[in-house]
């Protein structure tokens, strides 16, 4: 199957209100064209380097999706780019990227639903004290929260943390906090993530097939 046809094969199963975002990290600038020339808009990167070299060589009016941990000696590379950043997890990351954005920049705080050690992300616990905080930054919009979920060989298996998100959110929106988006669910659970409210699944592999490089 081309891009474009796999392309087509997730957005086909994909509820109105649910967007997707083309995870293209580590892919080449033709296979990003491809996927744009069949109607996508949304793209994910996870290198700050690597959507410093792309975006220029790309249509302006992709929409890029930052999803990666983000460095604070690269938030340079990231904020005249990212139309949503995903991976916030300090309240110093939205103040560096705001000061060199050419707008307002948009955020979701990325939290550690499994509590794993090998991963980046706030701690359910820290959560709100982090969202009080953000929502005091100027120039920052606090859209919502993401998550990557424990991997398992059943995708089934994430839906409880997917659930867990959700549960936070309802949470902190009841605090006060709007959070209008949810980013969850990836190649291999995003249908699972859909039943829990998500607004971005951030798809990758079934795509644009295995990473390159």
């Amino acid at each position: 199957m081309s891009i474009a046809e796999r392309l087509r094969a997730v957005r086909d199963g994909l509820p109105p209100g649910v967007g997707l975002v083309a995870v293209s990290k580590t892919h080449p600038v033709s296979a990003i064209q491809e996927a744009y020339d069949a109607g996508q808009r949304d793209f994910g990167e996870s290198y700050a380097q690597e959507l410093r070299d792309k975006a220029p060589l790309l249509p302006a009016d992709i929409r890029w999706h930052f999803i990666g941990a983000l460095q604070k000696n690269k938030l340079k590379y990231v904020a005249p780019w990212a139309y949503r950043v995903h991976g916030l997890t300090e309240v110093d990351q939205a103040v560096g990227l705001v000061k060199r954005a050419p707008g307002p920049v948009h955020g979701m705080v990325n939290v550690n639903v499994g509590d794993e050690g090998s991963k980046v992300g706030v701690p359910e616990v820290a959560v709100p004290d982090l969202l009080d905080r953000l929502a005091e930054v100027e120039g920052f919009v606090l859209c919502g929260l993401m998550c990557i979920p424990p991997f398992t060989e059943d995708p089934a298996d994430a839906e409880p943390w997917f659930a867990r998100l959700a549960a936070l959110a309802a949470r902190e929106r009841a605090r006060g906090h709007a959070l209008p988006e949810l980013s969850m669910g990836m190649s291999h659970d995003w249908e699972h993530a859909i039943r829990h409210g998500t607004r971005w699944v951030r798809v990758g592999t079934a795509i644009f097939g295995p990473r390159e490089g």
